[in-house]
Order: C-alpha cells, then sequence, then structure tokens
C-alpha cells in the first residue's frame, strides 16, 4: 500500500515537471521567435538589400558607388539581362559540345514470340519476327557518335556572337542603370537641399513679419507692410511642406532601389566638389573602344553572319561516324556456351548528300540575308546615333559644369542684396515690396544652383555612359 502510494505520488511529481518543462519551453520559444520577426521582415533574398540599417540603429551612409552596387542587386531588369547574359555562355558552351562526339552505353534485353514446335532449323527454336536475331537477344553496348558538318560550326559562331550580344546588352542595361541611379542620387540630395532652403526662408519670412510688425507699433511702417509680411510667411509655409514631400518622395524613389522597406532611414553622402570633365578628344577616343551599344550592333551583325552561314551549310552534306563496341548474343555473357566469344565492335560513316527540298534551303538562306541586311542598317544607324548623342553630351554636361560657377555667384549675390535690403528698410530707405522681391531672389537663386548641380552630375552620368567609363 506504501509503495503504490509512493509511486503515485512520483508520477504526480514527474507530470508535473513535465508541464512546467513545456510551460517554459513554449514561453521560450514565442521570446525568440519574436525577436526573429523584426530580422525576418527586414531580410531580403538579395543579400545587399536586406541590409537596412546600421548596428549602432542609426541611419545608413549611402555613397554612389554603394548605391549602385545596391541597385544592381535589386533592379529586376538589370537581373534578367544579367540571367541571359549568364544563360548565353551556357549556350556557346552547348554549342561547343555539340562538335564533339558524343558516347553513350546502350543496354537492351529482347524476348520475341517463338516459331511453333514443328518449324525447327538446325540451331533450334526460331524466332517469330524475322526481323530480330532470336527468341532472346541481348544488347550490352558502348557508342560513340560523331557528326560533322558546317552547320555545327554555324551553330558555334552563332552561339558566340550571341555571347557576345548578350553580354553588350548587360552592359548597356547597367550603364543605364547607373546613369538612373545617378540621377535619382543627386535629385534626393537636391531635394535635401531646397528643403532646407525653405525651412530658412520660412525663417526669414517669419522674422520679417515680426519686424514689420515691431515696426507699425513704433509707426514707422504702415499695416500694409504687416499684411504683405504675413502673406509672403503663409506662402513660405506652403512651399516648405510642398519641399518635404518632394525630398520624401526623392527619397522612397531611392529607397525602393537600395532597401528591402523603402521606408529605411538612411543619408547620402556625396563627394566634395563637382567631378572634373574630360577633354573632348579623350571623350571621343573612349566612345569609340568602349560604347556598349555599339558593340551590341555589331554583335547583332555577327549573329546575323552565322545565320546566313548556317542556311548556306544545308547545301552542303553531313558525314556521321558511329563506333559499337559490346555484346549482341543470345545470353548475357562475354562468351557464349560453344566459347564463341560475344565481344566484338562494328563501325559506320555515313554521308547524307541534300538533293531537292522543295527550295527550303534557298528561302531560308533569303531570309537570313534578309534579315542581315536589317541589321547592317541597324549598325549604321548606331554609329550615326553615337556620334550625334556624345556631341550633345558633351555639350550638355560643358555648359552644366561652366554654369555652377555663375550659379554660386548669384547665390551670394541675391544673399548679399536680400541682407542690404532688410537694412535699407529698418531704416526707413526701403519699401517691403524689395524687400520681398531681395527674399524671392535668394530662394530662386540657392534653388536654381541646386537644379544646376543635378543637371551637371546627370549630363556627366550620361557622358560617362556613352564612353564606359562610370
Amino acid at each position: 500500500m506504501l509503495l503504490s502510494v509512493t509511486m503515485r505520488d512520483s508520477f504526480r511529481r514527474g507530470k508535473e515537471r513535465r508541464r512546467s518543462g513545456l510551460l517554459l519551453g513554449a514561453i521560450a520559444f514565442l521570446l525568440l521567435s519574436a525577436s526573429a520577426i523584426p530580422g525576418v521582415c527586414a531580410q531580403a533574398p538579395g543579400g545587399v538589400a536586406g541590409q537596412a540599417a546600421s548596428p549602432s540603429g542609426q541611419p545608413v551612409a549611402i555613397t554612389l558607388d554603394e548605391a549602385i552596387h545596391r541597385a544592381e542587386a535589386n533592379e529586376p531588369a538589370y537581373a534578367a539581362s544579367l540571367a541571359e547574359s549568364r544563360a548565353s555562355v551556357l549556350d556557346r558552351s552547348i554549342a561547343r559540345g555539340g562538335m564533339l562526339p558524343s558516347v553513350m552505353y546502350h543496354n537492351q534485353a529482347l524476348y520475341t514470340q517463338p516459331s511453333a514446335p514443328a518449324s525447327r532449323s538446325s540451331q533450334g527454336v526460331t524466332q517469330r519476327f524475322i526481323a530480330n536475331n532470336a527468341v532472346r537477344e541481348y544488347a550490352s553496348q558502348a557508342s560513340i557518335n560523331e557528326t560533322l558538318g558546317l552547320g555545327q560550326v554555324a551553330g558555334v559562331r552563332r552561339a558566340d556572337a550571341a555571347a557576345a550580344f548578350a553580354a553588350a546588352e548587360l552592359e548597356v542595361s547597367r550603364r543605364g542603370l547607373v546613369a538612373a541611379v545617378t540621377g535619382m542620387f543627386y535629385g534626393s540630395l537636391a531635394a535635401d537641399h531646397k528643403l532646407a532652403v525653405a525651412q530658412r526662408a520660412r525663417q526669414e519670412a517669419d522674422d520679417f513679419a515680426g519686424l514689420t510688425g515691431k515696426r507699425e507699433q513704433a509707426r514707422e511702417a504702415a499695416h500694409a507692410d504687416v499684411v504683405k509680411a504675413q502673406l509672403v510667411a503663409q506662402q513660405r509655409q506652403r512651399d516648405l511642406e510642398d519641399a518635404k514631400v518632394a525630398a520624401e518622395k526623392a527619397r522612397l524613389e531611392l529607397g525602393v532601389l537600395l532597401f528591402a522597406d523603402p521606408r529605411t532611414p538612411y543619408e547620402l553622402k556625396a563627394a566634395d566638389g563637382a567631378p572634373t570633365l574630360a577633354s573632348r578628344a579623350d571623350v571621343e577616343q573612349a566612345a569609340a573602344k568602349n560604347n556598349p551599344e555599339l558593340k551590341s550592333a555589331l554583335a547583332a551583325l555577327s549573329v546575323s553572319n552565322a545565320d546566313v552561314l548556317a542556311a548556306r551549310a544545308a547545301y552542303l552534306p553531313d558525314l556521321g561516324m558511329n563506333v559499337t563496341y559490346g555484346i549482341d548474343a543470345t545470353q548475357f555473357a562475354i562468351n557464349g556456351p560453344d566459347k564463341t566469344r560475344n565481344l566484338g565492335y562494328s563501325a559506320s560513316v555515313t554521308l547524307d548528300i541534300p538533293v531537292w527540298d522543295w527550295l527550303s534551303t534557298q528561302h531560308k538562306l533569303k531570309q537570313s540575308e534578309i534579315r542581315r541586311d536589317a541589321v547592317q542598317v541597324a549598325l549604321t544607324a548606331t554609329q550615326r546615333r553615337l556620334i550625334a548623342r556624345l556631341d550633345e553630351a558633351y555639350s550638355e554636361a560643358e555648359a552644366a559644369r561652366d554654369q555652377l560657377a555663375s550659379l554660386d555667384a548669384s547665390v551670394a549675390t541675391a544673399a548679399e542684396s536680400l541682407h542690404l535690403t532688410r537694412i535699407r528698410y529698418t531704416g526707413g530707405e526701403a519699401t517691403v515690396l524689395e524687400v520681398v522681391d531681395a527674399q524671392n531672389a535668394y530662394v530662386s537663386a540657392e534653388n536654381a544652383r541646386e537644379d544646376g548641380r543635378v543637371r551637371y552630375e546627370a549630363a556627366r552620368a550620361d557622358l560617362e555612359t556613352l564612353t564606359g567609363t562610370m
């Protein structure tokens, strides 16, 4: 009786310990799951896109090179071009492998219904189907096949040209992405700077409204000055709200290419000073060597030439060779019952000579030549377009560079004009309209400087995409 009570108590305590252990395990699992959820949500399959924020919780510092690197990992059109380029490299390997002999190990066991017992030969029961060699037949053979023809050579040339074309298109896609990211990068920087300009302008308008109020109380200015200053302050507040929205839009558009969550906080780090512009001679020389659009057009022409060669190859014969080694006997053995060796080899050579195909080959050749002529026209058009775009891009970049110094001078002049006009207004020598005009001129000059910087960076990026230096 005592033993049974002790066993019941031990069972009850063990059951309670198991319940406690399960409860603690469930709590630990929930805590671990809750702590892992933010990391899972922030993780992206692309690797780079998952780098949301710095470990310290501060906004991620993004340079132009880092932005381009992240965009290459996240932009779908560039990813498609990259996949196509890699697949074309494999197509080239497949085409070259088609020119090499293929090896196959063939195994077969064949059973054929025997003939009636009355029909016997000197070797025993014969098979019902005359096409088969015996009632039971076993084949275990290694076969080497090779086909030689101009079509295989044309296929390799076409695969090489297609790989070059895909590589050129990948470079076109990459440089287009670089130009787009550069424009968005400096556009977002300009939006942030314009936001700072709007904040300063709003503060300036508030200060001027306070100044007009004080002068009205001192009976040094009319109430119309106060009304005008208040109207300007209200407009500056609206401009500030619009600048906040524009800056947020620019940051989100760039954030789509940089992070798994576009709302991830980050700050842009631009290089100090405007980059120098290469000479026109250096730009033209680099464009002639490194322009991907020209390389793409040349590769497309090579593909068309390979298609013409493949069409002409149909006029020529193909040489086929086969070597087979193994057994093909009534017993699955190296030696037969009569000690005859079953292992052996055979070789064959075939030559297929085309004679008549109802002019299909001629029509295919004509099709390929027509397409090649169209590609040739596209190549010459690409060359002409490159010359024109190169001159346009260089002129745009040169004009934008020259205007940067003028815009900086305009900002300094507008700031000095606003300062002097406010002093004159305080002294009663200027009107409120002159102050408002000076404020507007200062804000316009600062915004124009930011637009000019974006214009120069965009023009330089466009020029470098043509020359292949970015």
